[in-house]
C-alpha cells in the first residue's frame, strides 16, 4: 500500500486499513467537524476558482508548483517526492508534470547523482507565476484564518 494511504490509517491507531480505536463522538463533534470541513471546502473553492480564472490551473497544478518550490532547497524534487506531497500516484505526478513541462512553468533536469533521475525545477515563468497565486492565496488565508482557527480549537476540546 502506497505511504499516502496508509499513513492516514496508521495515524490514528489502526492494525490495518480496516480496523480503528476511535472514541465515540456526540453531537457537537459532529457539528465541529462539519464546520471546519466547511470552512477548508470554502477555502478550495476560493482557489479552484481563482487558478482556473487567472492562471487557467488546476489545485493539483499548484500544488506542484508549490512543492516544487518548497522542495527544492533540499536538494531537488523528483516524481517520487511530488507524487508522496500530492498524495497521488506516480503516473498521476508524471501526467501533472507533463501538463507543467507544456506550459513551460516546470523543467526535468538530470539528477546530480544519477543523470538518469529527473529532478524538477521552476523556470522563470513558473517562479513569477508562482508568486502571484502565493501571495494571493496566503491573503486569503489569512482573511479566513480567524475562522478556521476558532474551529480547530473547538474539535481540540
Amino acid at each position: 500500500m502506497p505511504i499516502y494511504r496508509c499513513s492516514i490509517f496508521f495515524a490514528f491507531g489502526a492494525k490495518s486499513a480496516h480496523t480503528f480505536n476511535v472514541a465515540r463522538l456526540d453531537s457537537p463533534d459532529y457539528q465541529h467537524l462539519a464546520a471546519f470541513r466547511y470552512l477548508l471546502r470554502q477555502f478550495l473553492r476560493f482557489s479552484r476558482d481563482y487558478l482556473k480564472k487567472t492562471a487557467n490551473l488546476n489545485s493539483e497544478q499548484y500544488e506542484a508548483l508549490l512543492a516544487i518550490k518548497a522542495l527544492s532547497a533540499n536538494g531537488g524534487v523528483r516524481i517520487a517526492d511530488l507524487s508522496e506531497r500530492l498524495q497521488v500516484r506516480h503516473h498521476s505526478a508524471v501526467n501533472i508534470v507533463d501538463r507543467l513541462v507544456d506550459r513551460k512553468l516546470v523543467r526535468r533536469q538530470p539528477g546530480p547523482r544519477d543523470r538518469r533521475e529527473k529532478h524538477l525545477e521552476l523556470t522563470a515563468t513558473g517562479t513569477h507565476l508562482l508568486e502571484k497565486l502565493a501571495a494571493v492565496h496566503r491573503r486569503e488565508i489569512r482573511r479566513r484564518s480567524p475562522e478556521m482557527i476558532a474551529a480547530l480549537q473547538r474539535l481540540r476540546r
